[in-house]
């Protein structure tokens, strides 16, 4: 990299920070600052959501997956077949109820439907899981820009993660979506170019050509995840993606807090469909670049042309290739991008980081002010005290995950993939239980709080069985979770003929929610959503044969 390298990182962190400054001065609510005032348009959430979803790690891990990784290849692309049946659901009765109460934290509803335990027990599950995958997000951007602009990994944490922070404090929710809407363009053209140029070096057909056919295998039918190898399976995919998505669109407040700063559940559909029409050809890219660029790491005078560009040996730079495949992306930007377009590219990459980082912060902290500050601590200060105790508190937060992930840094490479390894696991025992939760309130008239929370944690505990003693996949701990507590919230339920419980005006409009207003119109959106999930699998098929 050079000046004119540098020039673009400096020039567009500076423009994210000077944009979050100009819109501070039009703050001055909790509302303003964590919901921009409810006045964000539908397509400025959805392209948010997106680009939130399409994170740095996608940018680099995705293709280096697809090329490089043991037991990789396109089967990243099944991670995309449940997004769209997931999100009928999530529009057409999760949504719509959470939007209608108008709640800053999302799990206001729970208390609304149950009572305030059960609130809280279900907020601090969502703190704990998406603090410490926020920590793991800074971690893994701080580890890939490293090695891409050659510095340290803790330097890398603290330049992205004191922006963002820097950003996020200052202009809220408004200016994480609306950076947001600008990143997922940069990460589009990013793509593009990448992309672009790897074709231009290699060709389609030889591209096609240079992989083992297992490689190329989208679907396999006969993966039940079951065992260890077998994760990617069409089956927990579609299945366990199902509950997966349900729950991450539907009641992680670090997603459905865009979905509550758009004025009405119309356009607030209108902005999931982006997601659910919009998600797979996006990640199609992110993999047919993994496959583009993989073909020319094949090539044979690659490890020579790269060996030149980074000034290393062709033994050096396959070393580096075997020990973190992630250096695939970044090794093909330096050696075979003009300087401008390389630091246009790792603005890309940042960006990517930055619209994932964000959210996290910005959800932590509303759930923490109003489920616990605003409720526990200060109940009856004024809105001026909440707005400024708002800022402080993402402060906190961003310090914490700043703080984790250096932490991290300083532990050996086998404990630090140990402990995101762990973390990540906790995310994915958390969300079917929480899913079952949200829906508990919104299909059923007699479920009473006792059960509930009874059901959240047997289901939590459920998926602590699977993963201690079995080798079942973790997309199947969506289910698992889901349905354990289902079952024990009726067992309980039963057992203590709560059946007396009245049913408040939240819970019966969740029972025909999507089905009235403009019912007609979403039915027949909802069938077109089915028809393209048939489309993804179709291209899928073709794709890999």
């Amino acid at each position: 990299m050079n000046a004119l390298d540098w020039l673009l990182i400096i020039v567009y962190l500076l423009g994210v920070v000077g944009f979050a400054f100009y819109l501070s001065r039009r703050q001055s609510t909790t509302s303003d600052y964590y919901l921009a005032g409810r006045t964000i348009k539908w397509w400025q959430s959805g392209a948010s959501t997106m680009a939130t979803q399409l994170s740095a790690i996608s940018f680099v891990s995705a293709p280096a997956f697809v090329a490089l990784k043991a037991n990789g290849g396109m089967k990243w692309l099944s991670y995309e077949f449940a997004v769209p049946l997931a999100l009928i659901l999530v529009m057409a009765v999760i949504i719509p109820v959470l939007h209608c109460g108008k709640y800053i934290s999302i799990y206001e509803y729970l208390e609304e439907r149950f009572d305030a335990s059960t609130r809280t027990l279900v907020s601090i599950l969502f703190q704990l899981g998406r603090g410490l995958a926020t920590a793991v997000a800074v971690l893994a951007g701080g580890l890939i820009l490293s090695t891409a602009l050659g510095i340290s990994t803790a330097s890398a944490i603290l330049i992205i993660g004191l922006v963002t922070l820097l950003y996020d404090v200052l202009g809220g929710l408004r200016v994480v979506i609306l950076s947001d809407v600008l990143q997922m363009a940069i990460i589009i053209l990013g793509l593009l170019i990448c992309g672009g140029v790897a074709w231009y070096e290699v060709g389609w057909h030889a591209a096609w050509s240079a992989f083992p056919p297992e490689r190329m295998q989208i679907m396999d039918l006969n993966g039940w995840g079951f065992s260890a190898d077998s994760t990617y399976g069409f089956w927990p995919m579609l299945i366990g993606g199902f509950f997966l998505y349900a729950s991450y669109y539907g009641t992680d407040q670090s997603q459905v807090q865009r979905e509550m700063s758009v004025k009405n559940e119309s356009e607030v559909r209108k902005s999931l469909l982006v997601n659910a029409i919009g998600r797979f050809p996006l990640v199609l890219l992110y993999v047919l670049m993994g496959v583009l660029i993989g073909a020319v790491f094949m090539h044979p005078q690659t490890l020579n042309h790269l060996a030149q560009s980074l000034h290393l040996s062709s033994n050096e730079v396959t070393t580096l290739l075997d020990k973190n495949p992630d250096r695939m992306v970044p090794m093909f930007i330096l050696g075979y991008l003009p300087h401008g377009v390389i630091g246009f590219i790792f603005v890309a990459i940042m960006a990517a980081l930055m619209s994932s980082l964000d959210s996290g912060l910005n959800s932590l902290s509303a759930v923490t002010m109003k489920d616990v500050y605003q409720k526990f601590i200060k109940p009856r200060a004024t809105e001026k005290h909440y707005f400024r105790a708002s800022k402080m508190i993402t402060v906190l937060w961003g310090i914490f995950a700043i703080g984790a992930a250096l932490l991290m840094t300083e532990t050996t490479q086998a404990a630090r993939q140990t402990t995101i390894v762990l973390i990540n696991a906790v995310g994915s025992m958390l969300y079917g239980p929480i899913l079952a939760a949200f829906l508990l309130g919104m299909f059923t008239q007699n479920i009473g709080a006792r059960a509930v929370k009874w059901g959240v944690l047997a289901g939590i505990f459920f998926n602590l069985l699977l993963w201690i003693f079995t080798s079942v996949s973790w997309m199947w701990w969506n289910v698992s979770g889901f349905l354990s507590a289902v079952i024990v919230a009726a067992i309980v339920n039963g057992s203590t003929q709560s059946l007396n419980q009245k049913e408040s005006p939240k819970q019966a409009k969740s029972i025909i929610a999507g089905w009235n207003g403009e019912a007609p119109k979403w039915r027949i959106v909802y069938g077109i959503i089915v028809l393209y999930f048939f489309l993804i699998l179709a291209v899928s098929w073709w794709l890999e044969r």
